[in-house]
């Protein structure tokens, strides 16, 4: 497997809350939100969150909404992001995000991952469900696609019956093994059953089903080894994104540990089916 290994913009969630989320997800994501927004200050740091995965030893990443949101983002954020990401050398393979509720947004993020140099968009939208025409006619517009990512789904099964099949291969599924394994669902046999339909993957590590506590491959109770098994056998060749959101601490010293864990499992795999 050649699969290149991208750091998630969304690992750093807690970032600007000093490493100590207390009150959830949307305290993380507002504050990220506030700390990128400023023009003025936005482009020193973007930079700063590209540096840090450059020297974690990435050359690819997923940026995160609150750090390029569509909803915020003027021409001149895009155009400053464009230069750190050159600057750097660094590709992007996703634009993550909840992806709004309105085809103005909808499009909106799709021009920010077309300008990111990506053609994958892989969270969530609600206009799935009110504007699938309108979701499918962007997607084709602009090139890109929608990998659906399975928060609430507590199956392969009920990810297959949203992507359903009247969208010209433009909607799939962004594969969240963590958020499987807070399921309790299997997330090596949601890729298997998914087949084809997979467009990307979040590879996440959980300590216990029922919650979504995040920790290194090895150290929770998803199947990592065999997930890198099955996305070798349905032929998965996009980039792998390793995610680790610690609501308390920093998370790079655990992300360096998967990424070299993710190496060697890519080099067995490989070898494995020669």
């Amino acid at each position: 497997m050649n699969n290149d290994i991208s750091f998630m913009g969304a690992n750093l969630v807690a970032q600007q809350l000093d490493w100590n989320m207390t009150e959830g997800w949307n305290q993380g994501d507002s504050a990220a939100n506030d700390w990128y927004r400023p023009i003025s200050t936005f482009e020193e740091r973007f930079d700063a969150f590209v540096q840090s995965a450059v020297h974690a030893g990435f050359d690819t990443l997923d940026v995160w909404h609150p750090q390029l949101n569509y909803e915020w983002a003027t021409d001149e954020h895009i155009t400053g992001a464009q230069r750190v990401l050159q600057k750097h050398g660094v590709t992007v393979a996703s634009y993550g995000s909840s992806y709004g509720d309105t085809v103005k947004k909808f499009r909106r993020a799709n021009e920010i991952a077309k300008a990111l140099g990506t053609n994958i968009l892989g969270g969530q939208t609600p206009l799935l469900l009110s504007d699938r025409t309108s979701v499918i006619g962007i997607l084709k517009e602009f090139g890109n696609v929608l990998g659906l990512e399975n928060h609430p789904q507590k199956s392969a099964a009920e990810l297959l019956d949203e992507i359903g099949n009247d969208h010209d291969g433009v909607i799939g599924a962004t594969v969240d093994t963590g958020w499987f394994g807070t399921q309790g669902f299997d997330a090596a046999q949601a890729i298997r059953e998914l087949g084809s339909n997979v467009f990307y993957v979040h590879l996440k590590d959980v300590r216990a089903v029922g919650a979504h506590d995040t920790c290194a491959y090895g150290d929770g109770i998803v199947p990592i080894e065999d997930c890198v098994r099955a996305l070798n056998e349905i032929g998965y060749d996009r980039p792998i994104s390793i995610e680790h959101e610690p609501e308390h601490y920093n998370p790079f010293p655990e992300v360096l540990r998967s990424r070299a864990r993710l190496l060697e499992l890519l080099e067995e795999t490989e070898m494995s089916f020669t």
